[in-house]
């Protein structure tokens, strides 16, 4: 490999993306938790909900905070590394990273205060509008943020004069081909990597037989969604790749190591693929199998590597195993799921130890599947940065020299294994301090407005006397 400074850009924004994209896969996921919870106190009044509510209100609080920080790094690079890409596509990627800033970012801000400082001041309603509003700015950011991907992935909506790309219909822009699933793919990637973070915490509490109730909770409403959302994940998932197919045929035949075009054509478990000879290395083929996963057909076929010319390929080896990560993984999360449900059923699923234990273990489970899937999509859509128009060699900063990055990298790195040791560190001794019990505040508890001057203590002078 090249060390040139196109490369280390591109090591640079993957670094600087791949641990910023770790905290919205927290944050959205368990916001939306926090709205859950919230409502279930609105419907039965059960302390117990506001206790763990409270609890997961400031850990997403730190992540938050953590995300805001590592997200402003990012569109600098966009004026330092890649300046050709921000003059060629600047008009149509610009209003959309705005809308991300105006309508999602300040919603969320907005509201988190009212959510982490508001408890004893507003009513248990306004409480639960805030989580629900702090919950859908995060959505918001997803539409807008994943909204100028897929238009980078799937162009539409657009015309290009003198070298620059010019807006022509916004809606088609928003809504491209690949928008629908790509949102609700990711999406559900994201609430389910938190909640498998709720499933490992919960575990983690009752073996160590503390926050007994609490982390029953977590483990019961935890498992219960992951039933829902890993097989809707499955099925989403399969209508994003018949979206792929259809758009981006050479990253799909990435995925799957298919240098010839075959009909009908096996499905590849395993291969090391070879780009210089154009073939795979100890493959593990199932006859036929690969029409039925891949077209939903008996003898379908997809156009092979061999059909692209070779400037117009993805990396192949990177894309092919970072596709069965994400597979695998998901494969070991049904399994997960499937033993949580036969000893809920068989009523151990708060007392079996291997059980907690193997979840404690699976929390970073969507953590990793969620960068899986995003090598696969970023570095499949190589060797373009605006799918079929515009290349990533294309796209760089004309004057960038390589020590200039090389630089800059050293300090991106610093910098963002400083703000996550730290914010790491200090999520865990949240964890570990565990749920507070709830104190009503009897004014917000029958639905009233708190006055917050009645809730401060009578002043004591010096003398001991109140006044």
């Amino acid at each position: 490999m090249k060390f040139d400074a196109t490369t280390l850009s591109r090591l640079q924004f993957a670094w600087v993306i791949g641990w910023h994209i770790l905290l919205p896969a927290f944050t959205m996921g368990i916001a939306s938790y926090i709205a859950l919870l919230e409502g279930l106190y609105l419907k039965t009044r059960r302390p117990i909900y506001l206790e763990v509510s409270t609890f997961w209100i400031h850990i997403f609080a730190v992540a938050f905070g953590m995300g805001v920080v590592t997200g402003v790094v990012m569109p600098f690079q966009f004026g330092t590394n890649w300046s050709r890409f921000t003059d060629v596509a600047g008009n149509v990627v610009g209003p959309l990273m705005a809308y991300e800033g105006l309508v999602a970012f300040f919603l969320e801000s907005a509201f988190l205060g009212i959510l982490l400082f508001g408890r004893k001041l507003v009513a248990p309603g306004m409480h639960f509008a805030s989580a629900v509003l702090v919950a859908l700015g995060t959505l918001f950011s997803a539409f807008w943020i994943l909204a100028t991907n897929s238009w980078m992935q799937t162009p539409t909506g657009h015309t290009v004069s003198e070298g620059r790309i010019y807006p022509s219909d916004w809606l088609q822009i928003i809504f491209s081909p690949s928008f629908p699933f790509r949102l609700s793919h990711t999406v559900v990637a994201f609430f389910v990597t938190a909640a498998f973070v709720v499933l490992g915490v919960g575990a983690y509490t009752l073996r160590r037989a503390q926050f007994i109730e609490a982390g029953r909770v977590m483990v019961r409403t935890a498992l219960y969604l992951l039933v829902i959302l890993v097989p809707l994940q499955a099925y989403l998932g399969d209508r994003h790749g018949l979206n792929t197919l259809e758009y981006q045929p050479a990253k799909v035949a990435a995925m799957e190591g298919r240098w010839e075009t075959q009909s009908p054509m096996p499905l590849t478990l395993f291969a090391i693929p070879d780009e210089q000879r154009e073939s795979n290395k100890f493959a593990i083929d199932v006859p036929n199998l690969g029409s039925i996963v891949l077209t939903h057909t008996l003898s379908g076929s997809i156009k092979g590597l061999k059909e692209f010319p070779r400037n117009e390929r993805p990396p192949v080896a990177p894309v092919f195993f970072a596709f069965r990560i994400m597979v695998g993984l998901a494969v070991i999360m049904v399994g997960i799921i499937l033993v949580g449900l036969y000893l809920r059923v068989r009523g151990r699923l708060y007392t079996s130890r291997s059980f907690l234990r193997c979840c404690e273990f699976a929390s970073p489970i969507g953590f990793i599947a969620v960068l899986a899937g995003w090598t696969t999509t970023e570095v499949g859509r190589q060797p373009w940065t605006v799918y079929g128009i515009l290349r990533t060699s294309d796209s760089v900063t004309p004057s960038l020299q390589s020590q200039d990055v090389v630089l800059s990298l050293i300090l991106y790195a610093l910098a963002y294994l400083l703000i996550y040791f730290t914010g790491f560190w200090y999520m865990v001794r949240l964890i570990r301090r565990g749920p507070a019990p709830h104190t009503p505040t009897p004014a917000v508890e029958a639905g009233q407005p708190a006055n917050p001057i009645q809730a401060l203590p009578p002043h004591t002078s010096a003398e001991g006397e109140q006044s």
